[in-house]
């Protein structure tokens, strides 16, 4: 996520596209050509950290690596289905829909994960934790058409998974 100030008109303004993009680019270079040991972090008491999701890819089967943002929630790691707070549904977040059954690399290591969208109480205890971290958040959701995923990342049992 980025730091945004927010307008006059309580819209956040967000830094162009190519530099999100950029930035992206870079980071993922960064944590791939270290494996891990730069550009992953823990969260802060009042911030979000940074893992590796791999995924299956929804129409070619093929792993498939992003870099996003967390919360931890209990054993739970949490995330925001965004795709720099663009229209489209992240590409990510199509492929655990189709494979809900992941892989994430935190600073702490590496850990099997199932992966499902929170709802109701849950979906607002969540997103209200993350606003508290991002005072921003409502405004850069209210750019999406559709509603923001809170992502929920579950440990799962790797001698029963299938």
């Amino acid at each position: 996520m980025t730091t945004a100030r927010t307008s006059r008109r309580g819209r956040a303004n967000l830094p162009p596209r190519w530099f999100v993009v950029a930035f992206w680019h870079a980071h993922r270079a960064l944590v791939r050509t270290t494996r891990g040991r730069v550009g992953l972090w823990r969260p802060k008491p009042n911030g979000w950290g940074a893992l590796w999701l791999t995924t299956t890819g929804r129409r070619s089967g093929q792993p498939r690596q992003v870099l996003v943002g967390y919360i931890e929630d209990g054993d739970n790691l949490v995330t925001m289905a965004m795709n720099g707070w663009g229209p489209p549904e992240p590409a990510w977040w199509l492929n655990l829909q189709a494979h809900p059954d992941a892989t994430v690399q935190t600073k702490d290591g590496t850990r099997a994960v199932r992966a499902r969208a929170a709802h109701g109480p849950e979906r607002e205890r969540l997103w209200v934790r993350w606003a508290e971290i991002d005072k921003d958040l409502d405004a850069y959701a209210a750019r999406r058409p559709a509603e923001t995923a809170v992502v929920v990342l579950e440990p799962r049992d790797t001698a029963t998974a299938t």
